[in-house]
């Protein structure tokens, strides 16, 4: 079995498609638009085929977990930089570019180079790399 893609409910639909194709050079379908039940959605498709679909609908409510602390449930979605270097890199990028950047660049316990970083919607992220010594 292979993750065939996430779905992410937003009120920012086009923000978070220029989000995911400008910091992770993903690529956007078109949009699509059912205008009877008001429902839009975007796919952004990664190098390695993985994909995240991005949807907007009306009165969908609002998700009150704090981008901050930890909650039960999906809690981030990690992109694989390529190397550590490149974490580095991208780090720089995007707090240059304003995004928060929650911790890191850090090595973990588990292999990982990463740092942690929030999406316009204050979806939290990783972007890491396996690390050996």
């Amino acid at each position: 079995m292979t993750l065939e893609h996430v779905a992410i409910w937003t009120n920012r639909l086009e923000e978070l498609r220029e989000f995911y194709v400008m910091f992770f050079d993903g690529t956007c379908s078109s949009k699509y638009v059912n205008p009877v039940t008001q429902f839009e959605s975007y796919f952004i498709r990664f190098g390695n085929g993985a994909r995240l679909e991005l949807m907007y609908k009306p009165n969908v409510p609002e998700n009150l977990n704090d981008p901050i602390e930890q909650y039960r449930g999906i809690i981030h979605l990690a992109f694989d930089a390529g190397s550590m270097d490149a974490v580095d890199r991208m780090c720089n990028i995007m707090r240059d570019a304003g995004c928060t950047i929650l911790r890191g660049p850090r090595k973990t316990g588990d292999g990982y180079y990463e740092f942690e970083t929030l999406d316009p919607d204050n979806n939290r992220l990783e972007i890491c790399s396996r690390w050996s010594e």
